[in-house]
């Protein structure tokens, strides 16, 4: 398995068009924020708030960070789309290797990919957070965005390994990254705050896993931000400006905590995995 995961990284990472393309929605929401989204949403707050500039830039990175984790996973994947059109697997079924290790060496690659990638992201993030006039997160905040990476990336590497069990061509594949790259900004809260949506696409939004990974980064990284731009403001409009931006959920009166979010992220990537294996098990190929 770990043998069949390295030859599956080493052939992502020399498809040097393979790493940029499952990083283009991220440098489009990114640019996209710089060039128009950024100044549209800082004009938005109170005039003279405190720090307004970084808050905003950190509510955009928390929101990009699991988008990757969605969009390089689909792209990890493309290998065994690859691997399937090209009848490699059946090389690999007449080795003497396990299914299981097989399937494992595609679901390793994914998460290992998703990982390296989201934590790139972040990064350039982060850069761009200290250059625009913010301040690095502490080292245990760090550590906390890093455990949400590892859920986020799991739920992600599931759903698309749940995805990419249905195509048996790279036609089918290539259509549906290109759905997915361009549906995700919309599906995270991000080219629109989820309280600026209509009540039914909030609920899109709400019903699409990732955008609790994406709720759980903004908790972390608008802790501080928050603390500073909103100093001395009612906790009212703080709570408000908490929803309206999708650092908080609602389901009427109700206001899930992180851990119920954390749930969700890991139920998803057991769920999804179950169907995956059950949808490959019926196929009876990969």
């Amino acid at each position: 398995m770990f043998n069949l995961a390295e030859r599956n990284l080493k052939i992502f990472f020399r498809q040097k068009g393979a790493v940029f393309f499952s990083l283009l929605g991220v440098f489009i929401i990114l640019s996209l924020y710089v060039l128009f989204l950024g100044n549209a949403w800082i004009d938005y707050l109170p005039k003279g708030l405190s720090g307004a500039k970084n808050l905003m830039n950190s509510w955009i990175i928390a929101g990009i960070v699991p988008v990757a984790s969605i969009t390089t996973t689909m792209g990890a994947f493309g290998i065994m789309v690859e691997d399937r059109v090209q009848n490699n697997s059946r090389d690999f079924y007449a080795s003497p290797i396990k299914r299981s290790k097989i399937v494992g060496g595609y679901i390793l690659n994914a998460f290992v990919i998703g990982v390296i990638m989201s934590l790139i992201t972040f990064a350039i993030g982060e850069i761009y957070i200290t250059v625009s006039g913010g301040t690095f997160l502490s080292f245990v905040s760090m550590l906390k965005l890093f455990y949400i990476m590892i859920i986020s990336v799991m739920a992600s590497s599931s759903m698309i390994f749940f995805l990419v069990s249905f195509f048996s061509s790279i036609s089918a594949f290539t259509t549906a990254s290109t759905i997915l790259g361009t549906l995700i900004g919309f599906l995270t809260g991000i080219y629109l705050p989820i309280g600026t949506l209509p009540d039914a696409v909030q609920w899109i939004v709400k019903l699409f896993p990732i955008s609790y990974a994406g709720a759980l980064m903004r908790q972390i990284m608008l802790e501080e931000p928050v603390a500073i731009s909103f100093a001395g403001v009612p906790e009212s409009y703080v709570s408000d400006f908490k929803r309206m931006m999708g650092v908080t959920y609602t389901y009427g009166e109700y206001t899930p905590t992180a851990a119920m979010f954390t749930l969700v992220l890991i139920a998803t990537a057991f769920a999804f995995f179950a169907l995956a294996l059950w949808n490959l098990s019926r196929k009876r190929k990969i």
